[in-house]
């Protein structure tokens, strides 16, 4: 089962199938929901009056507006904001004034840039790129210019000459 959130119209059908005398589980199956679904809608939406579908979906749509993912910054708050960036001031010092944390100011200044906005240009100073360390391959035991054994020279198959190297001598344990 894919997870959506509950209608007003399955939280009406959970009233009536609650007043008709269904179990938890028998409400489950007949909305086609895991069974936790609707155990956890009547634990969180009952008030004193018992559990009652208008009031539950006002309490599921105030969750809704304070959650992470909501839109927080009021319009004239990012536009003030926006100002007092082209002023030169910092994220810090305007966070100060405003309702709005600096990490907040950061995050859409930095998603203005990828969107090819010129916010970022009004910042004092420009972060450097972080350096993603797991991308690309590992260096470590890597061997600037390293021959393979293959094509060493064929004096040193005799051991005739003095001075040869080879690679496993130069790596080891310490």
């Amino acid at each position: 089962m894919n997870y959506t959130h509950l209608t007003q119209n399955e939280r009406y059908q959970i009233y009536a199938l609650l007043k008709a005398g269904h179990t938890q589980r028998e409400i489950a199956q007949l909305l086609d929901r895991h069974p936790s679904t609707i155990s956890r809608e009547l634990a969180r939406n009952c008030g004193l009056r018992g559990y009652r579908p208008r009031q539950a979906q006002r309490l599921s749509e105030a969750r809704a507006a304070n959650s992470r993912n909501a839109p927080r910054i009021l319009p004239e708050v990012w536009e003030e904001a926006q100002r007092r960036l082209a002023l030169q001031h910092s994220p810090e010092q305007i966070a100060a004034h405003l309702p709005i944390s600096h990490e907040a100011i950061y995050q859409r200044i930095y998603a203005d840039k990828r969107a090819g906005g010129a916010l970022w240009r009004h910042l004092r100073c420009q972060k450097q790129r972080r350096k993603r360390y797991a991308s690309g391959r590992s260096l470590r035991g890597h061997i600037p210019g390293r021959r393979p054994i293959a094509l060493r020279p064929q004096a040193v198959e005799s051991r005739s000459l003095v001075g040869h190297w080879e690679g496993d001598t130069l790596i080891g344990a310490g």
